[in-house]
């Protein structure tokens, strides 16, 4: 009976010891001052991804500078979704303090004053129902990551969903 006694609590502490590193990692994951602020994964009206006339602009991520006193330079900084499609900051866009940018479907001229940036593609990159987002540190580390699906997260059916408020 005492080597069972034993056994367990070894097997329990080998238990723990698993469950530590993970949650580190996930603790590690949203250490960015870099984050996600919200989606609006459903354009309103009926989607069309024609470049003329189509609302892709009207699909966003919003990425905010969560730090209180560092500037950071979003250039090198990668988006993707659940499929693998990706947008990649490929100049630079300086976040102040608080500030954020909407990255937005369509072409658009990138303006830091008017916070936004076009993806410069008119297919939409967020999914109606469900995706994953992912936001990629230049070096290559995790910045965020959200899954949302449309029942679970918008609520009101409005196609936008907030994150770390």
């Amino acid at each position: 009976m005492r080597i069972r006694s034993i056994l367990a609590a070894a097997v329990t502490a080998g238990t723990l010891a698993a469950l530590i590193p993970a949650a580190s990692a996930q603790a590690a994951e949203y250490s960015s001052a870099v984050k996600v602020r919200g989606i609006q994964y459903d354009a309103p009206g009926p989607d069309s991804n024609s470049c003329s006339t189509g609302n892709t602009d009207e699909e966003y991520l919003t990425v905010k500078n969560y730090s209180a006193s560092a500037t950071v330079n979003l250039k090198g900084y990668v988006v993707k979704d659940a499929a693998g499609n990706r947008f990649a900051f490929t100049a630079n866009h300086y976040l102040q303090p608080g500030d954020y940018i909407k990255l937005r479907g369509g072409h658009g001229t990138d303006s830091d004053a008017g916070n936004v940036v076009y993806r410069d593609n008119c297919n939409f990159l967020w999914n109606n129902d469900k995706d994953t987002i992912y936001l990629y540190k230049p070096s290559g580390a995790r910045a965020d990551v959200h899954s949302y699906t449309k029942t679970a997260n918008d609520r009101d059916g409005n196609g936008y969903i907030s994150y770390h408020s």
